[in-house]
């Protein structure tokens, strides 16, 4: 099992072809309102949408064993399980000593680990994030924060507007999480460019957190954007995480990047190039981050690799069910890791 969180604890079991894969969330305060409606928006936000993603389907339907009654959490330890119902061993069984490129297959074998279908390194098992990160968002809704994620790009489609939390909210209407019907179409075209060439496709997803004060957030090595990186780092496929403007900071002079102040009905920001985060806490500006996540490893192009038992090469090229996008479905787990950490920062105090 893995564990996110102090106060506020998650931890992930199960794998992508068990019985289940599943979440204890710990610290959520008696009392706190839970709707099931709410929890299963947010499962359907991770679907996979036809035509644009992998062809496995599951229910995705949590099993509340403890720790909520009468739509109520009691304070006990709330676990819940979600069945694998839809598995298919055989597709992965080719792979066992041919490592797949892209996959965690090469390390897990060398540790021990059983790697069958993804096994616990499998995008599958952010299901259990997003249901568990579904309620930590009902907590933070109590505290006045929102949370939500749109796809800003997708291969070689990029959105170049700017755009607030009423845009990321919207995006919720479209397979691909753009913000506008156009983006959609044309993020759309670009995934099934890549997927009718037997290839995969990358993208960027961008999310922003508003309701933050001024203050909130740890320091060093509790800062409210390390604990952020790190959990959203865990996300499979995510390859690299930036605030504000990010690596375009390195091209800026102070005068540029600073985020200076004025009074509007209390202190505020006249830009955003930090993303609403110094020194660890919010500025009070809406808090903004993006996260890059690869194309899916698994593609029907040849590829090289190699025989374990044997120590030749080979060629392989990966079969079974996959998304050639990851992209669309990454922005529920994104606002999902999000209010994770939110809610134990809140639960510590800072």
């Amino acid at each position: 099992m893995f564990q996110l969180g102090e106060k506020l604890k998650f931890t992930l079991f199960g794998s992508s072809h068990g019985p289940y894969v599943g979440c204890i969330l710990e610290g959520i305060p008696a009392g706190t309102p839970v709707d099931a409606d709410l929890i299963m928006k947010y499962m359907t936000l991770r679907k996979p949408a036809a035509g644009i993603g992998t062809p496995r389907k599951e229910p995705d339907i949590p099993e509340i064993v403890s720790g909520i009654r009468d739509s109520e959490a009691d304070g006990s330890p709330i676990l819940i399980r979600i069945p694998n119902t839809n598995v298919r061993d055989s597709d992965y069984s080719l792979y066992e000593h041919t490592p797949r490129p892209g996959h965690a297959d090469l390390p897990a074998a060398v540790k021990g680990l059983n790697c069958l279908g993804g096994g616990v390194f499998s995008g599958r098992m952010t299901s259990a994030v997003v249901a568990g990160g579904s309620i930590a968002r009902q907590f933070l809704y109590g505290h006045g924060i929102d949370i939500s994620a749109f796809t800003r790009s997708i291969g070689a489609v990029a959105d170049p507007e700017q755009r607030g939390s009423e845009d990321a909210r919207g995006s919720e209407a479209f397979a691909t999480r753009a913000c506008t019907g156009d983006l959609d179409r044309t993020m759309r075209e670009e995934i099934m460019r890549a997927s009718e060439d037997g290839d995969s496709i990358g993208g960027v997803t961008e999310c922003m957190v508003s309701g933050l004060p001024i203050g909130f957030g740890g320091i060093w090595f509790e800062a409210l954007d390390s604990e952020l990186a790190r959990a959203v780092f865990s996300i499979p496929a995510c390859k690299g995480v930036e605030f504000g403007k990010g690596f375009s900071l390195a091209g800026m002079r102070g005068s540029q990047s600073n985020d200076q102040y004025c009074y509007r009905d209390g202190v505020r920001t006249m830009s955003n190039n930090l993303g609403g985060i110094v020194g660890g806490m919010s500025d009070g500006a809406p808090l903004l981050f993006r996260a890059v996540f690869k194309p899916t490893p698994s593609i029907a192009k040849p590829q090289h690799t190699v025989d374990l038992r044997t120590g030749a090469d080979v060629g392989i090229r990966v079969s079974g069910r996959h998304d050639p996008c990851i992209v669309p479905r990454a922005a529920v787990v994104v606002e999902s890791m999000a209010a994770l950490v939110i809610a134990d920062q809140i639960r510590r105090g800072f």
